[in-house]
């Protein structure tokens, strides 16, 4: 194991989308987790004093039309963005995968009714089935995290299905089958591990449109409720002030941009790093 993380890591470093985004992507985790140990100031605290505050060394970002310290928002918002995309992988990967891997093993009608699952549900744009999901069942974080991992749930079956048929047509398949293995246990056993470099490509993917998704749904209401901050709900109490206030839109928007971007470019260098066929293109 630890071989094979070397291993990564060595190429990993000729690539700059995997540098550049790694640095970025761990750069966002270390301010989420930074939130669980300190913060400039308390997210609750109130002060009508000071609001609308400009960029000053008391305020290092200024401060929003409660006095609220923006950059003690931020980290705290990095936090709930990290946990919200987080379980809803986990809930995609944790059905999603047995569905694919069920699929490729059985075929025949079971692997039909679970593809025209997938596609009835990939009729839907993923942002739009949230906020159908949450306006049925109600806003707030739990009910977020539910809908975003409901449409995950079909994305990882997919991807895992297709991978799963290409690997049940190779030679140590048919050996594992000779030697009276059954599907369940060739699944677990040999398919399962040939997918993982796949699986933590998509998961990464995945977790950037998670991010994007809860700030799509914090932005309109559905999402992370108050007093919890969120850089979409952040950028939903800006507008009020966008002429007069800019900063108040342009720190989160901003956050939620170096993230995405940083996170696909370290899905991008990832998936040339764990393909050995990409590597020898480039």
């Amino acid at each position: 194991m630890f071989e094979r993380l070397r291993e990564i890591l060595r190429h990993g470093i000729r690539n700059r989308s995997f540098v550049v985004g790694g640095l970025i992507t761990l750069m966002f985790f270390l301010v989420a987790l930074l939130s669980y140990f300190w913060t400039p100031y308390p997210i609750g605290d109130i002060n009508i004093t000071d609001k609308l505050l400009h960029p000053s060394a008391k305020y290092l970002l200024g401060t929003d039309h409660f006095g609220r310290d923006i950059l003690s928002m931020l980290i705290v918002g990095a936090r709930n963005s990290v946990i919200v995309a987080f379980v809803a992988i986990g809930i995609g990967i944790g059905i999603g995968v047995p569905l694919g891997l069920m699929a490729a093993s059985t075929r025949g009608w079971i692997d039909e009714l679970i593809m025209r699952f997938n596609d009835f549900t990939f009729a839907f744009p993923s942002l739009i089935s949230a906020i159908m999901i949450t306006a049925i069942m109600g806003p707030g974080a739990v009910n977020s995290i539910i809908a975003i991992g409901i449409f995950n749930i079909p994305v990882f079956a997919r991807i895992i299905r297709g991978a799963a048929l290409s690997i049940w047509q190779r030679e140590f398949i048919l050996a594992a089958r000779s030697a009276g293995k059954g599907r369940l246990r060739i699944s677990i056993e040999h398919v399962l591990p040939n997918t993982i470099s796949m699986l933590i490509v998509q998961a990464t993917i995945q977790f950037a449109l998670g991010i994007l998704a809860e700030a799509g749904l914090s932005y309109l209401g559905l999402g992370t409720q108050p007093p919890a901050p969120s850089w979409g709900k952040m950028l939903n109490e800006a507008q009020t002030f966008i002429h007069f206030a800019p900063q108040l839109a342009i720190y989160p928007g901003v956050a939620i941009v170096l993230t995405v971007l940083g996170l696909n470019l370290f899905g991008d260098g990832l998936r040339d790093v764990l393909d050995p066929k990409l590597r020898r293109d480039r």
